[in-house]
């Protein structure tokens, strides 16, 4: 470019100002800096400096250029790495969705979800494993409840069905008893080439008794069993017992004095007494009552030879009363078991007469009581059942004395 050839395009005379513009020549750029001279407020003189930018514009158009290159890219590059940490942020929440519907679906409650962070998607993949560890374990205890009830249900039906087989049994004998003419009835053995062996009078009566004595014993043991089972239904229904305070030594005397006219062929013995003095208990008195009944029940049936012994004995707060026998005791392997319902050790099933539901209900009444209870035994070396029950250290109501003065008669004479 000849610098001869250039000429610096200039203002009108009212628009001459000093600064800077910026003007293209041909194609060629320029800078121009203006600078007028006054004289007394006249215009004398311009001076016009100007400067080739073609290198300058060239640049900062590459420059612009590629601003908006990586502009663009930069916006690509966002929406890219956005939706990638959008899809990964939301993957949690897909996982929890699909976990929602798998529980839903009743496919597998021990299902959990994976990737516990510290966000709030942590915080909520943690308060839904939380959530469905409780479900499972409420679902596990109501199977288990199911099933208890099932076998519940199947057990009592084979209680019952044994004595109502019996009754039937015996029923169905006396009907085909006296219903056969007795021996030396002529009229219903005329016609008879054969006469057929009959039952006297007398033997008939004796059978009668047997099947009534019978059908007696197997009504007992159903009503004991209906009593039973109406107890563990109680205790299903949470039903709860209404207690009081009440004083320790007059309740266990009379369950000794009672347990003396139980049928038994071990001997009932009665320890010393003196550690229940003064100690109260709060608790209903029948169900403690029954409670002792079936520890010392249970001894007398399962001792056909020995002793059955009442212990008692005082801690700091609470009491224990305790059965031991010497008879044929529990295995090892049936300890965990005895109170459950209508189970029966193997050793002795079919050999003692029961149901399996005592020590349930003796469990049951335990429970209500706050009390513990505590099983020692080994087989044929017998057993010993403690009952621990907290001690009512609350005083006795105070009545207090009320004086009453006493005027002294007054004789009819002095009246008048």
């Amino acid at each position: 470019m000849a610098a001869s050839n250039i000429t610096f395009p200039y203002p009108a005379y009212e628009k001459v100002a000093e600064g800077y513009r910026q003007v293209a020549i041909g194609d060629n750029p320029f800078i121009i800096y203006n600078k007028p001279y006054l004289l007394n407020g006249q215009l004398v003189g311009l001076l016009q400096v100007g400067a080739y930018t073609d290198k300058e514009s060239s640049f900062l158009s590459q420059i612009r250029f590629v601003l908006w290159i990586a502009g663009l890219a930069s916006l690509v590059l966002a929406f890219v790495i956005g939706l990638f940490l959008a899809r990964k942020a939301l993957r949690p929440i897909e996982k929890v969705t699909e976990a929602a519907e798998r529980v839903q679906s009743g496919s597998d409650l021990k299902l959990r979800i994976p990737g516990e962070s510290q966000d709030e998607i942590g915080r909520l993949t943690r308060t839904l494993n939380h959530m469905l560890e409780r479900v499972e374990k409420a679902y596990n205890v109501l199977e288990e409840s199911n099933t208890a009830q099932r076998r519940f249900v199947s057990d009592a039906s084979h209680e019952l069905r044994t004595p109502l087989t019996t009754i039937r049994g015996n029923v169905d004998l006396l009907e085909k008893v006296w219903a056969e003419p007795a021996t030396g009835d002529a009229a219903a053995e005329r016609g008879s080439e054969v006469a057929k062996p009959r039952l006297s009078l007398a033997e008939r009566e004796e059978l009668s008794r047997e099947a009534l004595h019978d059908i007696s014993d197997e009504a007992r043991r159903m009503s004991r069993l209906v009593n039973d089972l109406l107890s563990l239904a109680r205790a299903d229904a949470g039903y709860v017992v209404d207690k009081e305070p009440i004083d320790l030594l007059p309740l266990v005397e009379e369950a000794a004095r009672r347990a003396g006219f139980l049928p038994r062929k071990a001997e009932w013995i009665v320890g010393p007494l003196d550690a229940l003095a003064g100690v109260r208990v709060v608790g209903n008195r029948d169900y403690l009552m029954q409670l002792l009944f079936i520890f010392i029940e249970n001894g007398f049936k399962y001792t056909p030879a020995g002793e059955v012994r009442l212990e008692v004995f005082r801690q700091e707060d609470r009491v224990g009363l305790s059965i031991a026998d010497t008879g044929i005791g529990i295995a090892k392997a049936d300890m965990p078991r005895i109170f459950d319902r209508f189970y029966r050790a193997d050793e002795s099933r079919g050999q003692t007469a029961g149901t399996g539901l005592g020590l349930s209900i003796a469990k049951w009444i335990a429970d209500m009581h706050r009390a513990s209870l505590d099983v020692q035994s080994r087989p044929e070396g017998g057993s010993r059942f403690t009952v621990w029950l907290p001690v009512d250290f609350s005083e006795r109501p105070d009545y207090g004395i009320i004086e009453a003065s006493v005027r002294p008669a007054v004789p009819d004479s002095e009246q008048s």
